[in-house]
């Protein structure tokens, strides 16, 4: 049993690697609102479980792609006054999803879903090649 779940992680990963290497700059940041997206949805199936260890793993994640992902990504010398409200917007989103680990709040998970679903509405806008299915929040 262990094996066959292990083994299909694994074919995932290779996946997902593969993906990445042969992806275009644009694809890449439509990869990283998928993640980000999906870790959410995934942190309110854990806060509504009561599965405390798995929603601060899942929040963790979507922080982690948001700060480290989507942040710093941006050029915020040649963007300019854009660059500098999307700074501004990830940020605020991972405070807003620090607040909803500490308060347990579903609410303020799906305020930072939102507001990433409108950015990857807008960023799937620019190059409609990149478009994938948005994951839903239960």
């Amino acid at each position: 049993m262990f094996g066959n779940r292990n083994a299909a992680q694994a074919y995932a990963k290779v996946g997902l690697e593969t993906g990445v290497i042969s992806a275009s700059p644009h694809k890449l940041i439509a990869m990283l609102f998928d993640g980000a997206l999906l870790a959410i949805v995934k942190a309110e199936k854990h806060m509504k479980a009561g599965e405390i260890a798995e929603k601060g793993k899942a929040i963790s994640h979507a922080m982690n792609i948001i700060n480290q992902g989507l942040r710093a990504s941006l050029k915020l010398k040649e963007g300019g006054e854009l660059a500098d409200n999307l700074n501004a917007l990830y940020l605020y989103m991972g405070e807003r999803l620090a607040e909803a680990h500490l308060k347990n709040d579903p609410a303020l998970l799906q305020e930072v879903y939102r507001l990433l679903a409108d950015l990857k509405s807008a960023w799937d806008a620019i190059d409609p090649k990149t478009q994938m299915d948005t994951p839903a929040l239960t």
